[in-house]
Order: C-alpha cells, then structure tokens, then sequence
C-alpha cells in the first residue's frame, strides 16, 4: 500500500476537519506541529511520528490531478492534503488512509489512491519499543546517515512535491545526498529528475529481482557505508539489465534550452520568454505555475516578478505546465548576476510518434522575439526519444539530438555580426553526428 495518501476536496479543510481526520488512530495517539505549524503529525504515545499532513494547497489550474495522479477530481479548483505515512511503523500507512478517507467524507471529496480510503479506527499494534526512533524532523526523509537522506516512495509518479522539496533543500543544507528510493515501475516527473540528476543524489530503483540500481545512469547499486554506491568490484560500475530494456514507443520531445538577462530594475516583468515560447509552440499561454508539484497558481508574470523580487539576491526555481492536448512544461531559475537578473528556462513539450513537430521556421521566429523583446542571450533546441506525457521512466533514454542554435544579437556582435541575432540550424533531431557540427559551431563562436 502507498505510503503517501492525498484527499481531494473542493472546501478547504478547516481545523475541526482535520482534527477529525486526524483521529483516526483513536484517544490514544496525540497530535503535534514541525515548521511553525505548517505540518501537522499524528504521533504514538511516546512521541514517535505516526503520520504527518501538509497544509491543504488550493490547486487552482486544470488537469494537475490526472497528470500527477491520473485522478479526475471534477471541475473548479480543489484542495489538495497530502498525508505522508511513516514506513517504520505497520499501522501508519493505513492510518493515513483513514486520516484521508475522514476528511473526503466530512467534505464530499475523493482520496488518492481510491483503495487507501477508509474511515476506521486503526488500533496501534506495532511494539514501538522495536522501532528505531526518527533521526530527522523532516517528514519526507526515511532513513538519515551521515552521508544520506533516504526518501521511500511508491506512487506510481514521483513528482517534485514541497516534500521532497523541502527534504532535497534539507540535505544540500546538511551537505548530504538525498537518495530517492522506489519501485521499479515508478516514474518520475521533468522536474524529480531535474533536481536527483547529478551526484551525490540518486533515484534508487528496488528491483525485486536484481537488487538496486540507478535509475537515471542504471549503474547496479547496493548499501555501503550508510549510502548507496555502485557495485564496482574490480572494473567499471555494472548496467542493471531492466535499465537497458528496449521501450521504442515512437514517442518524442522537443526541448528548447535558452538562458535571458534584464538590467536589474523596478519595471522589470518576469516570465515574458516563457510565455511568448508557449504561445508560439502550444497556442495558448501557460495555465499555471509553482515552486512545487502540483502546479497550484493561475499564470501570472506580475506574482511570479513578486516572489523573484522578494527572494533576491537568492535564486527562485519555479515551474509552468502548459494547457491543452500538448504536454508542456517548463522549468525556470531566476538568478541575480553582476549582468542582471537572468532566467533559465527548460521548455519540453511533448509528442506522439504520429504527430507533427512544430514547422522549421517557428523556432527561428520565437528565437526572433525572444531576442527583441525579452533579451535573449541563448536559445538551443533539440530533439529526443521519450515519453509524450513527459515522465521519466527507470530506463535508457537517448540523449537529445541537436536541431539549431541562436545566439541573442547582443551576444552575437562578440562574433563579429553586430546588429542581429545569430540563428544556425543544425539538423532535424534524427542524426546524432549532429553534435559534431554543433561542437565545431561552438569554437567557431568562441574564437570569433
């Protein structure tokens, strides 16, 4: 059974709800706060948490449910309460479920997954004095050494909540590795793996029959020294054979790469690249954005420039979803730099082996008013074989192919064409040599 269960109602849960949920365990469990209040766990006797609950997140943009959870949750906004189960304890993932169940009952919600709800009374069995007591007060965190943080999860899509969040933020804090274990039919959202890509962090595939194994380089892993690392023996790191298992769907995305910068003033407005990107790749702006999944804010660059404003001179990291029948997504971090204030942004949109890419001539035209009217300093777009939903699966993925490259004209004039944009088309994302030629494009720029 999951150990993650979210009810979705469309009233928000107020106190007396929650507190009526929360007695799902009966008289004899307590109820405590982490994060100024933030969180509320449902704790045994002797302190040990039980269950913790996020404050309910009103998801105001369509489709975040059945994206993230494949959940219709009707029409209008809904309230989504996440409750995070303690895998130490045998009790603690049904109690979850009745916490939930409680709540979607009292509200006239639904709960996810729909198999987890219940309303009973979960008796407390498990012989607590057997149990390791938590070494973290982060809720997301499993298992903590000096080394790692471990997150277990078994969602079927792992998508980059505020509790993962706020445990990878913990670790880098600590300067420990977060180690993200799961399934081995588990996904994870563009934005999961964006944040585990790179060590020390890692997703851990538990393979039932193979053991462990990385799940973004498929090196086979094993628990060494209070964190996982390769199984080297005496040669090079060894590919866990599910990792390089064929899964040719047809399926593409093309991904646009492109960095803007911006004087550093009052006036400045936020957002404006990626919103001129998704109107001229989707037809329509983005529905949402977040600085967590589920995408819960309508789009707005004025509440985005705020919250980049407010957290200056340090880094904001957010995210877009687009609207519509084509999956699209994008990443961006604000950064403060001696140049301005610049934005980086991953723009991946979705495609079905049967359908059509944008036409050749559009990317040169957003790459145009990018460059007049959003300062654009790069812009790199390729194409690569995976999933249209745009989810991450434990397996081999081809990296990226190159299909052109622009450089804003205030970068192109330091290569000798002031005045204009500088705009090469490289290939149409099928020929992997193409990143010879775009290599060669890259000294050629940086001697001139």
């Amino acid at each position: 059974m999951t150990k993650d269960v979210i009810a979705l109602t469309p009233r928000m849960p107020d106190t007396r709800t929650l507190l009526a949920g929360l007695y799902a365990g009966g008289p004899d469990l307590t109820v405590g706060t982490l994060a100024d209040g933030a969180v509320i766990q449902l704790r045994a006797s002797d302190g040990r948490p039980l269950v913790s609950v996020e404050a309910p997140v009103l998801v105001q943009v369509p489709g975040e449910t059945v994206r993230l959870l494949g959940h219709p949750a009707g029409d209008g906004p809904v309230w989504w309460t996440e409750a995070r189960a303690s895998t130490a304890v045998a009790e603690a993932g049904r109690l979850a479920g009745s916490f939930a169940g409680r709540v979607a009952t009292v509200l006239g919600g639904t709960v996810w997954p729909p198999e987890a709800a219940s309303t009973e009374v979960i008796p407390l069995t498990t012989d607590l004095s057997a149990v390791p007591v938590p070494a973290t007060d982060t809720p997301a965190v499993d298992v903590l050494t000096a080394s790692t943080a471990v997150v277990i999860q078994d969602r079927p899509l792992v998508p980059m909540t505020s509790w993962l969040s706020d445990a990878l933020r913990s670790a880098t804090g600590a300067d420990r590795a977060l180690h993200l274990v799961t399934p081995p039919d588990t996904r994870l959202t563009l934005p999961t793996r964006t944040a585990l890509h790179g060590l020390p962090n890692r997703w851990v595939v538990q393979d039932p029959r193979l053991g462990y194994y990385d799940g973004l380089s498929g090196a086979v892993l094993h628990w060494k020294n209070g964190t996982f690392a390769p199984v080297t023996g005496d040669g090079p790191a060894r590919l866990a054979p599910a990792f390089t298992a064929a899964d040719d769907s047809g399926d593409r995305q093309l991904v646009l790469t492109l960095r803007t910068r911006h004087p550093a003033d009052r006036e400045l407005v936020l957002g404006g690249a990626v919103e001129t990107a998704f109107r001229h790749l989707t037809g329509a702006p983005p529905a949402g954005w977040s600085t967590a999944e589920p995408v819960n804010l309508p789009w707005s660059t004025g509440r985005l420039t705020d919250l980049a404003r407010a957290r200056a001179p340090r880094s904001t990291w957010l995210i877009a979803v687009g609207q519509g029948e084509r999956p699209a997504l994008a990443t961006v971090r604000v950064l403060r730099t001696p140049a301005g204030v610049e934005e980086d942004i991953t723009l991946t949109l979705g495609h079905g082996g049967d359908e059509a890419l944008p036409p050749a001539g559009a990317v040169e035209e957003l790459a145009a008013e990018l460059d007049a009217g959003h300062g654009l300093v790069t812009l790199f777009t390729a194409l690569r074989a995976a999933r249209r939903d745009l989810t991450v699966p434990p397996r081999l993925e081809p990296p990226p192919i190159p299909m052109t490259f622009t450089l804003g004209h205030q970068e192109a004039a330091r290569t000798g064409h002031p005045g204009r944009a500088g705009h090469y088309p490289l290939g149409d994302g099928t020929d992997p040599s193409t990143w010879t030629a775009f290599r060669e494009l890259l000294r050629h720029l940086g001697q001139a």
